[in-house]
């Protein structure tokens, strides 16, 4: 386990970009977590991760 928490995954392919996952990591540090979005080359997402399993829900990746 790497200690990361998945919170949300934005598909790569869409005509934004990884716009999506930035604006949604950016309201998540509003509210407090250290979010931050990584790309997922093998399933061609941008997921929005927590490090050290911070914040509430979603998956651990």
């Amino acid at each position: 386990m790497n200690g990361r928490r998945v919170l949300e995954r934005f598909p790569a392919g869409g005509p934004r970009g990884s716009w999506p996952a930035e604006e949604f990591a950016q309201a998540r540090r509003r509210e407090g977590p250290a979010a931050e979005v990584v790309m997922d080359l093998a399933s061609n997402a941008f997921p929005v991760i927590v490090r050290g399993g911070e914040g509430a829900g979603g998956l651990v990746a």
